[in-house]
């Protein structure tokens, strides 16, 4: 499985921006033959949780029919954050689109301190099962830090943990150093995506990366440059490329 991290500088407030430069990735993702693109925790919106009622939608917004179009055409998973609201509660959430699939919503099932009260807890565990060697668990953020969040992934026979987050200059080592614990306990590679840039009042980290099932960092993006990061799972590769949409 040909598995594509997304490191973007977003556009605060601005989903269509968002969107535009969202499907950029993805045609350079489509065009190294990915089979999944995964963007960090709110890409449509950035992290910005003061805006987050104002801009929640849910999966059917039809601005979001133009990721379905793309997955559909290109054979290619597509998974992206934004907020998302049902009756008067508001999720931290990642919308996923499959080739001809209805669409799915995974909601952060553990929030960061300062989110409480803002945002609502999810409450439905989620992997993907792209064949019978790949079973995918997505992970927004801070579930990373919930050891309960990893081993619910691993009893869903996940193998493939992908992390869409956004991680500060002053957080990100301690978190590369999590995700590598978590690759080494569960015998799973694990993805993390990253922003760039400036984000909700934080200055973005950066350093996207992969680890291998035995937690060493295979390949990681540097802490100021947007780009994809590909890892070839059955070849073990990877593919960097630079990228700026902005």
């Amino acid at each position: 499985m040909k598995i594509c991290i997304a490191q973007t500088n977003p556009h605060k407030g601005n989903i269509p921006k968002n969107i535009k430069v969202h499907k950029q990735f993805i045609q350079t993702a489509t065009e190294l033959q990915a089979d999944i693109i995964v963007f960090p925790e709110l890409s449509l919106t950035g992290y910005e949780p003061e805006l987050a009622k104002e801009l929640a939608t849910t999966q059917s917004d039809e601005r979001l029919d133009e990721f379905q179009y793309l997955s559909n055409n290109n054979k290619i998973i597509i998974a992206c954050g934004i907020p998302t609201k049902k009756g008067n509660e508001v999720f931290i959430s990642m919308i996923i689109f499959q080739p001809n699939k209805e669409r799915l919503t995974y909601s952060k099932q553990h929030l960061y301190p300062s989110e409480i009260g803002i945002f609502s807890i999810g409450n439905a565990p989620l992997v993907i099962h792209f064949d019978k060697e790949c079973i995918i668990a997505p992970a927004i953020c801070y579930e990373l830090s919930n050891p309960e969040h990893s081993q619910n992934a691993k009893l869903n026979h996940a193998n493939i943990y992908i992390a869409s987050v956004l991680n500060s200059v002053n957080g990100v080592d301690d978190d590369i150093n999590k995700l590598s614990n978590i690759a080494k306990k569960h015998n799973m590679t694990v993805f993390m995506a990253n922003y760039i840039g400036n984000s909700g009042g934080y200055v973005c980290a950066g350093k996207s990366s992969v680890w291998d099932d035995n937690g060493t960092l295979i390949d990681q993006l540097d802490s100021h440059t947007e780009g994809i990061l590909m890892y070839d799972t059955k070849n073990k590769w990877t593919k960097k490329i630079n990228l700026n949409y902005n």
